[in-house]
C-alpha cells in the first residue's frame, strides 16, 4: 500500500525544472550552514549569557511583544474591514498595509522620523501635550517594530476571513446575535488558526526588527538597543559572539515556522475537512427511531405575529399572512426563493423588504433585532461549538440565562431527535444529524418568522418522516408565520396552508396545496408533482403549444390567453401502432428512457410533432409492448384527461 503524499508516478520532473530548484534551495540553505559551521559551541552558553547579550534579549522580548500587543488591538479589526466591509478607496488601504512589508526597513525608520520625531508631524504635538517623546525610547522601539511586523498579521487574518462563508455570521445574526456578539463568539473563534499564525510571524518579525529601529529609535544599551542591534555591534568586536547570537535568532525563527506549518495558507474549510470523522474522531452514532426520540409536543409560543411584506428587487411580490400560518415556497433554481428570505432576514441588496411582524414595523431594524431565524441550506453550524451550545446560542444571545437556555436547547434537541448527540461537534455529525441541529436551533430561538431554505433536505426518507411530524406539531403551536422553500412535494402538501410558487423573481401562484397540486400554473411546479406540463396559447379547440402542434382540450381559456395544460402521466397511452377510435391527440414518438416509480414504469417519450411526454404504465404493459430504449411508439390522449388553466 502506498503512503500518502509520496508520489507514486514514474514519471521524473524534467531537469529544466529541477536543476534550477534545487540551485535555489542550495542558495537559501548555504548562509544557515554557514552560521551553524561558525559558531563555537563550546563558548556558545558563554556567549548567550553574557550581561549584554542578555540585557538586549530582555528587551527584544519587551519590545516584540508589545508590538504584538499592538498588532493583535489595530491589526485584528483592520483585517476585518478590508475582507467584510465594502468602502471606497480600499485598495489603497490594503496597499498601505502592504507597503512597510516592501519597504526598505531603514526607510521605514525615517518615515517613522518624520512623522513621531521631534521635528515631525505628530511629534512635537506629543511631547507638548502628554511629555511623550517616542524616538531614543524603548517606546519608539516598540513603534518601528509594530511598523513592519503588523502587515503579517493584518494579510494572514484577511485570507482567513476570506475563506470564512458569511452565512455563518448571517446564521447567528439571525438568530439574535449583535454584531460584536457575532465577531467574538463565532468569526474570531473560526479564524483563531489565522490569528496564532498571524500573531506567531508578527511576533517573529517584531523580534528580528533591525533597520526601522536603529533609525527611528536608534541603538542604546538597556534602552532601544534589540538582539539584532547587539549582533550588528558584536560583528565589530566579537564575530565570533555575533555568531551565536545570530544562532539563536534562527533558531527561534525555524521553531515558530515549523510550528506554523500547514497552517499559513489554511481556510476554515480545510480545517472543517481536517477534524471531521473519517481524521480519528468518534463514530457517528446510529440514527434513533421514530419512537425511540418521541418526545413531549413543544408549548406554543407565546404571542401572535402576521406577516406584511412588499418585496421590491429582484423578487418582486407582496406577501401576507395570518398567525400560524406555513408557506411553502417553489420554484425552479435561480427563480427567487433564497432571495425573498434573505429580503425578510435583511442580508441582500438584491431585493429589499418592508415587513411587518405582528403590527410591528421592522423593516429598519438590523438582522439581529428582527426575530427573524433561518435555517439554511446546509445548516451552517457553528463547527468550534456542540450540537447544545449551537441550539442554546439564540436564547444565549437574547439574554437567556446560560443554564435555563442549556435547558432548552436540549428538550429541543430530543425532540428532533438528536440529544444522544448534544456533546458532538458539527464535524462529528452526519449530514442528517447537522440539518436536524440546525433546525433545533432555529426553533428554540423563539423567532417570530420562522424562514427555513430546504430543512429537510440531507435526511434520509424514514428521518424526514420523522422530523416532519416533529415540525408541523411545533408549527400547529407557533404563533408566527413559517416560509418553507423546498423542492419536495410531500412537504409542501404535508407541511404548507399555502404554496408560493415563484419564477423570475415574480409570484406565480399562491394557494392552498390541494389548488396547486390540481392546477399548477407553473411547468416546473407541474413537473415537480410528476406531471407533464406544456405552455402554448388558448385556441378556442385546446392550446397551440410553444413547441409545435396542437392539443385538444376540454373548457381551455379564452382565445389568445398564455395557457399551461396539465396532463398527468397516467392518462398517457403507449401504443406500437397508431391507435384508432376516439383519442383527439395522438402523436408518434420514439422511447428514450423507462424509469421506475414505486410500482410502475414512467416512460420518456420524444416526438416530432409535440413536446416531450412522460407517460406512465404496469411493468406488465412495457412488456407486451416491447418496449425499449430507441422503440418508436404511438401515444395518445383524451380532450377530456388534459387540463388548460391560464397563466
Amino acid at each position: 500500500m502506498k503512503r500518502a503524499g509520496i508520489r507514486t508516478s514514474g514519471t521524473r520532473p524534467p531537469l529544466l525544472l529541477a536543476l534550477p530548484a534545487l540551485a535555489a534551495v542550495t542558495f537559501l540553505s548555504l548562509p544557515l550552514v554557514g552560521i551553524l559551521v561558525r559558531t563555537e559551541w563550546t563558548e556558545l552558553a558563554d556567549h548567550l549569557s553574557s550581561p549584554g547579550t542578555v540585557q538586549a534579549l530582555q528587551l527584544s522580548l519587551l519590545v516584540s511583544f508589545w508590538a504584538l500587543g499592538l498588532s493583535l488591538l489595530l491589526g485584528v479589526p483592520l483585517a476585518w474591514l478590508l475582507a467584510r466591509v465594502p468602502f471606497p478607496g480600499k485598495a489603497v488601504v490594503r496597499s498601505l498595509v502592504l507597503l512597510p512589508m516592501v519597504l526598505p526597513p531603514t526607510v521605514g525608520g525615517v518615515a517613522l522620523l518624520l512623522a513621531f520625531g521631534r521635528r515631525g508631524l505628530l511629534g512635537p504635538w506629543l511631547e507638548e501635550t502628554f511629555g511623550i517623546t517616542l524616538p531614543f525610547h524603548t517606546s519608539g522601539a516598540v513603534l518601528a517594530a509594530t511598523f513592519v511586523a503588523m502587515p503579517f498579521l493584518v494579510i494572514s487574518l484577511e485570507g482567513a476571513l476570506g475563506g470564512l462563508r458569511l452565512r455563518y455570521e448571517e446564521t447567528a445574526a439571525s438568530l439574535g446575535a449583535s454584531p460584536v456578539r457575532v465577531f467574538f463568539t463565532v468569526t474570531l473563534p473560526m479564524v483563531a488558526p489565522g490569528v496564532i499564525a498571524g500573531a506567531a510571524l508578527t511576533w517573529a518579525r517584531a523580534l528580528g526588527e533591525f533597520g526601522a529601529t536603529i533609525t527611528f529609535a536608534g541603538n542604546l544599551p538597556g534602552t532601544t538597543q534589540t538582539l539584532p542591534l547587539q549582533v550588528y555591534l558584536l560583528l565589530q568586536d566579537e564575530p565570533e559572539a555575533a555568531t551565536s547570537v545570530s544562532l539563536l535568532l534562527l533558531a527561534i525563527a525555524m521553531a515558530v515556522l515549523i510550528a506554523l506549518r500547514g497552517r499559513w495558507t489554511g481556510t476554515p474549510a480545510d480545517r472543517e475537512r481536517r477534524t471531521g470523522p473519517e481524521n480519528g474522531e468518534q463514530p457517528i452514532a446510529a440514527e434513533p427511531t421514530a419512537d425511540a426520540t418521541q418526545a413531549a409536543p413543544p408549548t406554543p409560543t407565546e404571542g401572535r405575529w402576521a406577516l406584511r411584506a412588499e418585496v421590491t428587487g429582484f423578487t418582486r411580490l407582496t406577501l401576507a399572512a395570518e398567525p400560524g400560518t406555513t408557506i411553502a415556497v417553489v420554484g425552479p433554481n435561480g427563480a427567487g426563493k433564497t432571495t425573498l428570505l434573505r429580503a425578510l432576514l435583511g442580508l441582500t441588496p438584491r431585493a429589499h423588504a418592508d415587513l411587518t411582524l405582528g403590527g410591528t414595523d421592522v423593516t429598519a431594524l438590523p438582522p439581529h433585532r428582527r426575530r427573524v431565524a433561518w435555517v439554511p441550506q446546509d445548516g451552517a453550524l457553528f463547527p468550534h461549538m456542540t450540537a447544545l451550545a449551537n441550539t442554546a446560542y439564540g436564547l444565549r444571545a437574547q439574554g437567556v440565562p446560560r443554564t435555563e437556555a442549556r435547558r432548552e436547547a436540549r428538550a429541543w434537541l430530543d425532540r428532533l431527535g438528536v440529544g444522544h448527540l448534544a456533546h458532538r461537534r458539527p464535524a462529528q455529525l452526519s449530514g442528517g444529524q447537522a440539518g436536524r441541529v440546525a433546525l433545533a436551533r432555529a426553533l428554540a430561538a423563539r423567532p417570530r418568522l420562522l424562514v427555513l431554505d430546504e430543512p429537510l433536505a440531507a435526511l434520509d426518507q424514514t428521518t424526514r418522516a420523522h422530523v416532519r411530524h416533529t415540525l408541523r406539531t411545533h408549527l400547529a403551536g407557533f404563533g408566527g408565520v413559517c416560509l418553507i422553500v423546498t423542492h419536495d412535494p410531500v412537504e409542501a402538501v404535508s407541511l404548507a396552508d399555502r404554496v408560493l410558487v415563484l419564477d423570475d423573481g415574480r409570484a406565480l401562484q399562491d394557494a392552498t396545496p390541494s389548488e396547486v397540486t390540481r392546477h399548477p400554473r407553473s411547468p416546473w411546479v407541474a413537473r415537480m408533482l410528476g406531471r407533464n406540463a406544456w405552455p402554448g396559447t388558448a385556441t378556442p379547440e385546446g392550446l397551440a403549444l410553444d413547441g409545435g402542434g396542437v392539443l385538444v382540450a376540454t373548457d381551455p381559456p379564452a382565445a389568445g390567453t398564455p395557457a399551461l395544460a396539465i396532463v398527468a402521466p397516467e392518462s398517457v397511452s403507449v401504443h406500437r401502432e397508431k391507435p384508432a377510435g376516439s383519442p383527439r391527440n395522438v402523436w408518434p414518438g420514439t422511447v428514450r428512457e423507462i424509469t421506475a416509480s414505486g410500482s410502475r414504469l414512467r416512460v420518456l417519450i420524444t416526438s416530432d410533432e409535440a413536446p416531450d411526454l412522460v407517460a406512465e404504465i404496469t411493468p406488465q404493459a412495457a412488456a407486451e409492448l416491447g418496449l425499449a430504449d430507441g422503440v418508436p411508439v404511438w401515444t395518445s390522449l383524451k380532450a377530456t384527461e388534459a387540463t388548460v388553466v391560464a397563466v
